[in-house]
């Protein structure tokens, strides 16, 4: 597929995803329209929070992509989203604070805004702004566990911070400590002080860690120096992300919560969208191996039901491998492999000529490079 194909491919994705989810907020009726799908027996706990999981993931992938002025009517119902889901008088009034959850999902609706602060924080009203910093600031009340879940709480106050608002120094240091004393080697680090074989140091810890640090050390210098290295890492890490793709755009089904399907590779589309890809990586290639990716994790028969919401699954419709806290709004992180479309249509990401990505060259016979440990 040529460049500009590759492009439009990605933008019939992102729009299908999007669309069901962003019209029922936008009419204040998605608690009317949006599924609740679960393990069975677990639908009315999933219930309780499933909408602001919903929201908050897709804004968290899409935000950069609408904040280009590319599909003006889905951005104006994303600022709805914030005006809407943190409005105590609205219909859909998100829950922040009943159960654990809502504080993993404050955090991804606050690395939306970290992302687009220009689509989802500046245009707002004194009155929508004051509702979303009460909402954020009302997670606090919810203790994260020792493990990626200190990142949590992180990110909501990195998006204090950027509000200009007080926001709580030892909640970002402790969590960016904590992490420097899990990790393992080679970019990798433990969800906790044990190494997890899973997805989780994309789904959350080397995305997370970039954008906090990015943000709070505008506010203040204490982690100037830990930013470098885990720039390194995280780059690190992507090659490792690249090289996992096989030709056909799988990867390992291994560990939990692989119902995020595409979205186990955020940290190599956030990297792209920022433009800090690795010299071993280029933007070329990195775009076949997501569209790769893309493809075979959302293309499968049986992905979306009939009114076009995603179904529990990696390559169509799978709802064992959801686990207890997988519910229909879960299924949302998938967007964060969408980050690129943030970049231009100008950029190499998207006007380079098609190249092939690891898998695709080393299966087909091409000699390369081995690959090599980061020791640091």
């Amino acid at each position: 597929m040529n460049a500009s194909a590759d492009r439009q491919n990605w933008i019939a994705h992102a729009t299908r995803i999007a669309t069901p989810m962003l019209t029922a907020i936008a009419s204040e009726r998605l608690r009317e329209l949006m599924p609740v799908e679960s393990l069975p027996g677990n639908e009315a706990a999933r219930k309780i929070v499933t909408h602001l999981e919903g929201v908050a993931r897709l804004l968290a992938g899409i935000s950069p992509w609408l904040a280009t002025g590319e599909s003006p009517e889905l951005a104006k119902m994303a600022q709805r989203t914030i005006v809407v889901g943190t409005d105590p008088a609205s219909r859909d009034f998100l829950n922040f604070t009943e159960s654990s959850q809502p504080l993993v999902d404050a955090a991804f609706l606050a690395h939306a805004i970290l992302r687009a602060p220009d689509l989802l924080w500046a245009p707002l009203d004194a009155k929508a702004k004051k509702n979303l910093i009460a909402a954020m600031k009302s997670t606090r009340a919810i203790m994260p566990g020792i493990c990626n879940w200190l990142l949590f709480s992180a990110a909501v106050e990195a998006f204090l911070a950027m509000a200009g608002e007080q926001w709580d120094v030892l909640r970002v240091d402790y969590a960016i400590r904590q992490h420097e004393q899990w990790y393992k080697g080679d970019s990798i680090y433990g969800d906790g002080p044990r190494f997890h074989f899973d997805y989780y140091n994309s789904y959350v810890i080397h995305p997370m860690l970039l954008d906090v640090l990015a943000e709070v050390s505008k506010h203040r210098g204490n982690w100037n120096d830990l930013q470098t290295m885990m720039l390194v890492r995280a780059q690190r890490y992507a090659v490792i992300q690249e090289r996992m793709i096989a030709p056909d755009g799988s990867f390992p089904t291994i560990g939990r919560s692989l119902a995020y399907r595409a979205g186990a590779f955020q940290l190599l589309a956030q990297l792209a969208l920022q433009k800090r890809l690795p010299a071993e990586l280029s933007p070329a290639q990195v775009r076949a191996a997501l569209s790769a990716v893309i493809s075979r994790t959302l293309d499968a028969p049986g992905t979306f039901d009939k009114a076009g919401w995603l179904r529990i699954g990696l390559a169509g419709h799978q709802p064992s491998i959801g686990e207890r806290y997988i519910s229909t709004g879960s299924l949302y992180l998938c967007s964060v492999a969408f980050l690129p479309l943030g970049l231009p249509s100008s950029d190499p990401f998207w006007s380079s000529p098609a190249e092939q990505f690891t898998g695709q060259k080393v299966w087909g016979g091409q000699d390369l490079q081995a690959d090599h440990a980061l020791h640091d």
